[in-house]
């Protein structure tokens, strides 16, 4: 296998690819593009119709868009094991990763991911009621699934909702403490812990994703 990402210091939906290719220690070749550059967009060109990352390449197989790439490396690779074991919570892990995939559009425009910044901006009240919807779901299933994923083992959906938990770090945004205590799993984990230690190396500046002010 192949998957394309980009940047990994700002990047969120590569990022989601990559989790479940390092969560799952499976075997790929990671090509890093740097964003809005004439190779990035070169490269892709002649990989995907969108020219986008992530994009996973599997035999004669393509594959864009990090949702839809977390599905087929589920179904080719996983056996179904990056979805929850029962019909009822594989609907809901679903249902909210499906939310985040298709939502939460203020709280990703102003707080863009950027692991090696500690920064602070001023919030909408969209942004803030993302965040609150955000911090009530991770509540919700701490209830359910307490010290544990999101769904008791690791699932896709933590792979969808795993950029927030960097975007609230380094935007110093205050959360419940249950909300907390899964942000602090996702950061503590190995596999968050190699991408970050991968981002620091990068030296790139995106200044669309440098949003606010340096604390």
């Amino acid at each position: 296998m192949k998957l394309f990402i980009a940047n990994q210091n700002y990047s969120s939906w590569s990022l989601r690819a990559w989790l479940i290719l390092a969560q799952h220690n499976l075997d790929a070749e990671i090509t890093k593009l740097t964003l809005f550059t004439p190779e990035f967009y070169k490269t892709l060109s002649e990989v995907t119709p969108t020219a986008k990352v992530p994009t996973l390449v599997d035999d004669n197989i393509t594959v864009w868009d990090s949702f839809a790439i977390l599905e087929y490396i589920n179904e080719a690779h996983l056996d179904g094991a990056a979805w929850p074991e029962s019909a009822s919570e594989r609907a809901h892990a679903r249902a909210i990763s499906a939310e985040m995939h298709s939502g939460f559009f203020a709280l990703r425009e102003e707080l863009p991911m950027n692991c090696r910044a500690r920064r602070k901006v001023g919030l909408s009240e969209a942004a803030k009621k993302d965040i609150e919807r955000v911090d009530t779901l991770w509540s919700e299933q701490g209830e359910k699934f307490p010290d544990g994923w999101l769904f008791g083992e690791w699932s896709i959906a933590d792979a969808m909702y795993a950029p927030l938990a960097l975007r609230f770090r380094t935007y110093g945004i205050e959360l419940s403490e249950a909300a907390t205590r899964y942000q602090e799993r996702v950061l503590n984990s190995p596999a968050i812990v190699r991408w970050l230690e991968e981002a620091s190396l990068e030296t790139d500046i995106v200044e669309e994703d440098e949003a606010g002010e340096p604390v």
